[in-house]
């Protein structure tokens, strides 16, 4: 990091939306050449701050300068005319058009073009983002979640942006493509570009941020050099309160089988899995993206097609050939993308919760206005969503409370099976406590569940029983107590070392 001064100034930034206080009175500052990780829990007025950098909110008070000039930033052309990128993590590439295309997207002077000319101009982009190899030619829609992220970063640098936001860049990356992200991070930095990296991965803080500014209810607090902090006093400071455990404790496993699978094969898998999961019990599947993890809970509810094997579901088989027979049979499923398939974003609460349960909230096919808002407030009730956010719009409230939602309304269907894919995906570490007390609270409740994990620490953590995938293939079961987390990443990363006889 440079010592020549700030490059980005914020001062008493405040904005309200109605009678809720976003920011009040926050101070922000950026230097040069620096990785500045911004941390709180969702809604505590991190998104805001960066989305009124990025012209696409306007403050209601204080100043903002960039490079010693006070700018009023009103748009996100204006902001982007000032030297500042916002990288969302809904990602706005356009999957028809060429690698070179999207990258010159939006710029007039670019039009007419020849394909050599316009394949120069982006090459030195696509080489500072370590996309070198890439034919700009390619369809961008070919190219992996990670490297269109990173063709997203090169077409902002086309620009001339010095300052970067990077909102949660990683969150739906493997391991792999998590590394190539921050490679190109730090490669912006030693050039001196300034990078506001926004996560809720604790880890990737330690690895590649010079500094962190928290965030909680609408304040900032004075940034804190990385080097001094370890994992325990970061946690700290984003709750204002110790978090004395982040796991609640794992119960006993003595009920009978409620899902056994035999020799099931399905899209994404490379070989058969078999498994036995107990009324109570927490199985976690852990893999990398494509590991075939995902595609065992899928063929279980109905999403994708299971192509041999048995499943039996309580003693009897199961005849899951489409997710509206899976619910039938009393199974629950929250995919990965909550804001694709787990809510109904611009729906209020009320029918997001009661949506999976008609049948329980109708009377001859009408529906019971009673039913639903009795329905609705239980639910709201056991995952701690206020009762008065009920009306509002699932897409409103913050990653946590999305994802109480998008778990808590398939209760309503009374499953004795739930099966949830990355339940803390994009989620701050105060929610993801909570959902991980949410999820036991269940299992001790008697229901048996099975969740898809990339996180490492979530995995053994919370899973009963870990069932590890590489590739296509299920390596191993094992009980998390026993299980080392040193062997787990081996086991999701390069368990052929080990059968080759190399290094464990």
């Amino acid at each position: 990091m440079q010592s020549d001064g700030a490059v980005l100034r914020m001062r008493g930034i405040s904005k309200r939306y109605g009678s809720v206080t976003a920011l009040q009175g926050v101070d922000f500052s950026l230097a040069a050449g620096e990785v500045m990780a911004l941390l709180g829990e969702n809604g505590a007025g991190k998104s805001t701050l960066v989305k009124i950098l990025a012209g696409l909110e306007r403050a209601d008070a204080g100043t903002i300068e960039i490079g010693g000039v006070l700018r009023r930033l009103r748009s996100p052309s204006q902001s982007l005319h000032a030297g500042v990128a916002y990288v969302t993590q809904e990602l706005s590439i356009v999957a028809p058009l060429s690698v070179a295309e999207n990258i010159c997207l939006g710029s007039d002077r670019h039009a007419l073009w020849s394909r050599r000319r316009l394949d120069r101009v982006v090459r030195r982009h696509l080489d500072l983002v370590g996309l070198g190899d890439i034919d700009s030619a390619t369809p961008a829609g070919d190219l992996s979640v990670a490297q269109q992220q990173l063709v997203e970063i090169a077409r902002l640098l086309s620009r001339n942006a010095r300052i970067l936001i990077l909102d949660e860049p990683t969150a739906a990356l493997s391991d792999a493509e998590i590394e190539k992200v921050k490679a190109v991070v730090r490669t912006l930095a030693a050039e001196g570009r300034s990078i506001i990296y926004v996560t809720h991965r604790l880890g990737e803080v330690f690895e590649i941020a010079d500094r962190v500014t928290i965030f909680r209810n609408g304040h900032s607090f004075a940034p804190m050099e990385v080097k001094s902090l370890d994992v325990d006093r970061l946690i700290e400071h984003l709750l204002g309160r110790r978090l004395e455990q982040m796991f609640p404790e794992r119960g006993s496993i003595s009920g009978p089988v409620v899902l056994a699978l035999r020799d099931v094969t399905a899209p994404g898998l490379r070989e058969p899995v078999s498994f036995d999961l107990h009324k109570g019990e927490i199985l976690g599947l852990a893999g990398q993206l494509g590991s075939g993890a995902a595609a065992v809970v899928r063929a279980i509810a109905g999403v994708t097609p299971r192509l041999g094997g048995t499943i039996a579901l309580h003693g009897r088989p199961l005849d899951a050939r489409s997710v509206r027979n899976a619910i039938a049979a009393g199974i629950a499923y929250c995919s990965d993308d909550r804001k694709r398939d787990g809510i109904f974003a611009v729906r209020n609460l009320f029918e997001n919760f009661t949506s999976p349960a008609l049948p329980r909230i109708t009377v001859g096919g009408v529906l019971s206005r009673g039913r639903e808002v009795k329905l609705a407030s239980d639910l709201a009730a056991f995952f701690e969503v206020a009762r008065d956010r009920l009306g509002s719009h699932a897409g409103k409230l913050s990653g946590g409370n999305q994802q109480k939602v998008a778990l808590g309304k398939w209760l309503g269907i009374e499953p004795s099976l739930l099966l949830v894919e990355e339940p803390t995906r994009g989620v701050d570490v105060g929610a993801r406590a909570e959902i991980y007390r949410h999820m036991r609270g269940l299992a001790n409740q008697g229901l048996a569940v099975v969740f898809v994990s990339s996180d490492n620490q979530e995995v053994l953590g919370l899973a009963d029983t870990v069932a590890t995938f590489f590739r296509g293939r299920l390596v191993r079961i094992t009980a998390a107590e026993h299980l080392k987390p040193e062997e787990l990443l081996r086991d999701v990363t390069h368990p052929e070392a080990v059968a080759a006889g190399g290094p464990a």
